[in-house]
């Protein structure tokens, strides 16, 4: 369950970091909202994810999910390159994260 905890943390991470982007630096107030909601709903996530989990672990996860989502729904909604060199290292975060899942009892 709490890798399903900080899994879920991961995707609202990626909700705020989007977010960002749609509140033209906080000066629209919906926007701001939500990314401000986000981000607590985010935070409160890990929080309890590493009641369990390592530290060093838990927030590798948590980044990496954040990271990799980021970059694809910037090359899927914002026409952000997807050159293959980009797209490898995209990969290596993401195995990144499953090894670091795999090496990880809990």
């Amino acid at each position: 369950m709490v890798w399903l905890v900080l899994f879920l943390a991961g995707l609202f991470e990626i909700c705020w970091a989007v977010g960002l982007k749609y509140t033209e630096g906080f000066t629209r107030l919906w926007p701001t909202v939500g990314t401000v909601a986000a981000m607590a709903v985010s935070f409160g996530l890990l929080s309890q994810a590493m009641k369990t989990l390592p530290l060093g672990t838990a927030y590798a996860i948590w980044t990496g999910i954040g990271a990799v989502g980021t970059a694809l729904v910037g090359i899927v909604l914002f026409g952000e390159s997807a050159n293959p060199a980009r797209l490898v290292c995209i990969g290596l975060i993401a195995a990144g994260i499953v090894g670091l899942k795999l090496a990880t009892p809990a």
